[in-house]
């Protein structure tokens, strides 16, 4: 099974969201360059389902945050709020052989901070269901 964070980017390249891998879509890092982009974490989520009935059954509760950032304040808001229109609510969708149930947004979008290049940070946080 994948990181979390590996499968939401392709999620959200798929969401035509004009976002590319690699190019301004990011993955536990978040580089100096480009100005503007679109990280992924992988961060603590609720404890796994024990299913005594066997392996296979259980479900799987991670979470990841979004980072967006971005040289203009409406611009980063916008991304931000199209990436969790793009990622909320989805349901019963299986990506690169992890069936997820459920992704909801659980906090956010919400300002971070402005960094030391004054480009604006927005971050969301998403709880998930997998298995």
């Amino acid at each position: 099974m994948n990181s979390p964070s590996y499968d939401i980017k392709d999620v959200l390249v798929a969401a035509g969201l004009e976002l590319t891998y690699g190019t301004n879509l990011f993955i536990g890092r978040e580089p100096p360059e480009p100005k503007s982009c679109v990280t992924i974490f992988d961060t603590a989520g609720r404890p796994a389902q024990l299913t005594i009935a066997g392996k296979g059954e259980d479900y799987f509760y991670p979470s990841i945050q979004i980072r967006v950032r971005n040289t203009a304040y409406d611009t980063g808001w916008a991304l931000i709020q199209n990436i969790r229109t793009s990622l909320h609510g989805r349901a019963q969708e299986t990506w690169n052989g992890t069936l997820y149930s459920a992704i909801f947004c659980s906090s956010g979008p919400a300002l971070l901070d402005w960094d030391e290049n004054d480009r604006v940070r927005f971050i969301i946080n998403f709880n998930i269901q997998r298995r």
